[in-house]
């Protein structure tokens, strides 16, 4: 009875992990936006993020939950005032997400990102902001938010790691995509920029 409830606590957050990668991916999906347009017109741009981080939100609460109830056996405790930095990294890389949606709304259009390269439903690329740095801020700050967790558990161990692996091949998937709606112009800046290591050195005249 012991090592079937040990064995439970382990699958059943999986399962839900991959529950919400599931949802997430679909909703997340080209094809998925496509059906959008065609139901909601115009009016998909304006609907779809609030309605997509609710769904994202609903869907990773019950891992959250289960979580919370079932951690596991802790494997580490970071002691004071360590703990606290790590916390103050985790508030800042909480900054860094609305900061990247900010500084390139125009990659985040549905519309857009249906478009051909040189189009200009598709837009210019047109960096600027976090994006001189950085080519994916969030997958930076997906990382440093789970990993600099002061306290790590048993549970929250399997899931950061297949968390990350999820994060990884997301990210992946995103720049696919950059590369269908921007073509040549992602490519060169993928020359030039890191996707997750931010370069020290702020040269914005190469993307002017």
């Amino acid at each position: 009875m012991g090592l079937l409830k040990l064995v439970s606590s382990k699958i059943i957050p999986v399962f839900s992990l991959t529950a919400f990668a599931v949802i997430h991916s679909l909703t997340a999906s080209l094809p998925f936006k496509r059906l959008l347009v065609r139901g909601l017109g115009s009016r998909a741009d304006r609907l779809y993020m609030p309605a997509y981080s609710l769904v994202a939100v609903l869907t990773i609460s019950p891992l959250a939950y289960l979580l919370y109830k079932n951690p596991g056996r802790t494997l580490y405790r970071i002691p004071s005032p360590w703990r606290w930095l790590m916390v103050g990294g985790q508030l800042i890389a909480a900054l860094i997400a609305p900061k990247a949606f900010r500084d390139a709304p125009h990659r985040f259009k549905i519309r857009s990102q249906l478009s051909a390269p040189q189009t200009p439903e598709a837009g210019s690329l047109n960096i600027k902001g976090i994006y001189r740095w950085i080519r994916d801020p969030f997958l930076l700050s997906g990382l440093v938010m789970i990993w600099l967790t002061p306290i790590m558990t048993v549970n929250l161990l399997v899931i950061y790691l297949l968390t990350t692996v999820y994060l990884f091949i997301g990210s992946l998937h995103w720049e696919t995509r950059l590369v269908a709606q921007f073509g040549d112009e992602y490519r060169e800046y993928q020359k030039r920029v890191h996707r997750i290591i931010p370069r020290l050195k702020e040269t914005g005249k190469e993307f002017d």
